[in-house]
């Protein structure tokens, strides 16, 4: 009766939990005894016995009940190994009996990265150029039914890439907990794929990283030109996503633009939603030293901030968040232990330094994706051979702000125009110089650019 009993709800509990979850936390649960209201199981290992306890015995206990068994409470067991006498020991019987993926989850093996308590959504500052990367992130995140597979992130140090990594997994985290997320980066993967090659241990290797719900890898691009690697990497891809699990993905750049990396694996990251987190912009800076700043007061009580200092560092700071949310890390520091209220003199004397080294240099390849931008056209485009007039005016716009905003000589700009002649850089820079003056429209369009890029 109890085995049939446990059995009944076995299929129940299948259905309403899931096949991979199943797997992992109920299948390798043992009824013991069922008796005076208590239902005892047999658990492999203390971290089952934690997990099962706190995510599932409530739903153990209904799904008894609705198999006709008398169940007030469910204990979970790990029970003591038992003494085997030497002389029965044998060679086989020496190894360590080979567990399941999540009974060797508390040996730490399926560990990655540990997770910053800072770096979730609530901490996000969003603005226009990393607001869809945020709403995919989101997205994912929500746990409902995605278009996508895998999500792709990328973008420069200091962006915010890691920040929504983080974000992910503690939000699935939250939202269920019974998932299993491995979170780690790229270098770690390959250090453990290396360790596994090396301990002849590399079918355990395969059996942890297909057991996972959602693998998140952070700096993908440090596999590139690692071929053993990338081979395994392309293996364990596939496999979580021909079982429908999630995969996110990030890098310093586009999966087309990671040399050494296999054009197999860059056509599999391009399959999902391949988003770029853009450099900030002025009002996505001043929003995070906003933040921060609020932050700060309630730690910092009684330091005064004055008027105008944020938005000084928003437009001088520009290289990226890490070094904007550093410099006030440092300047609040440093009044506090001065005794002096915050204002423009005290930032400009204290931050000396990363004011100097935060010294705006514009790149061409800002220009040409700005330009890119505001007239809605493709940045392959932009370097391309195409030479209708919807895409030819824009690129000669590039031309005239490259030359005017930049330090390249014409033969370095035609290079980054797709390897253009340095005569054709400067009939582009000529065009928009006559045209200035003659279109209004176009002129317009000049000022608001260069306005963009200075801030």
């Amino acid at each position: 009766m109890t085995k049939n009993t446990w059995g009944q709800a076995q299929t129940e509990l299948r259905k309403t939990v899931g096949k991979n979850a199943y797997a992992s936390w109920i299948e390798p649960l043992n009824l013991v005894s069922l008796e005076e209201g208590t239902a005892r199981f047999d658990v492999p290992t203390n971290f089952m016995r934690d997990w099962v306890s706190r995510n599932y015995s409530e739903q153990i206990r209904l799904h008894l009940l609705n198999a006709g068994a008398e169940v007030e409470r469910v204990e979970f067991v790990v029970p003591k190994a038992r003494p085997v006498p030497i002389a029965k020991v044998t060679e086989a019987a020496r190894k360590p009996a080979r567990a399941t993926p999540a009974a060797r989850a508390e040996e730490g093996e399926l560990r990655g990265a540990a997770l910053d308590a800072r770096f979730t959504f609530d901490s996000f500052v969003v603005g226009k150029p990393n607001e869809l990367a945020h709403a995919a992130a989101r997205r994912v995140a929500e746990g409902g039914p995605v278009t996508f597979n895998p999500l792709f992130l990328y973008g420069g140090v200091g962006l915010g890439k890691t920040h929504l990594m983080h974000a992910i997994a503690h939000e699935m985290q939250l939202r269920q907990p019974e998932l299993r997320v491995l979170y780690l980066s790229a270098e770690q993967f390959m250090y453990r794929f290396i360790q596994a090659l090396r301990d002849k241990q590399i079918m355990d290797f395969k059996e942890l990283f297909r057991s996972v719900d959602v693998l998140m890898v952070d700096d993908v691009q440090f596999i590139a030109g690692k071929d053993s690697t990338q081979e395994e990497f392309f293996h364990t891809f596939n496999a979580l996503v021909d079982q429908n699990k999630r995969i996110v993905i990030s890098a310093d750049r586009a999966p087309g633009e990671i040399k050494d990396l296999e054009e197999r694996i860059k056509s599999r990251l391009q399959c999902g939603l391949v988003v770029d987190l853009h450099p900030t912009d002025y009002e996505l800076r001043l929003g995070i030293l906003q933040q921060k700043a609020e932050h700060y007061r309630g730690q910092y009580q009684g330091l005064k901030l004055a008027d105008g200092v944020l938005e000084f560092l928003a437009h001088r700071i520009t290289t990226n968040v890490r070094v904007l949310e550093g410099a006030l890390t440092r300047l609040f520091a440093f009044a506090s232990l001065v005794g002096r209220e915050i204002t423009l003199e005290l930032a400009q004397d204290c931050l000396a330094d990363i004011l100097r080294a935060s010294d705006r240099k514009i790149t061409i390849e800002e220009i040409q994706r700005k330009v890119s931008e505001h007239f809605n056209i493709r940045l392959s485009d932009m370097i391309g051979p195409k030479r209708t007039r919807t895409i030819a005016r824009p690129r000669q716009i590039a031309m005239y702000l490259s030359k005017q905003m930049t330090t390249r000589s014409l033969p370095e700009i035609g290079r980054r125009f797709g390897g253009r002649d340095h005569t054709t850089i400067m009939h582009g820079v000529r065009v928009i110089e006559e045209m200035r003056t003659s279109d209004p429209q176009l002129g317009e369009d000049v000022e608001l650019l260069r306005r963009l890029l200075e801030s």
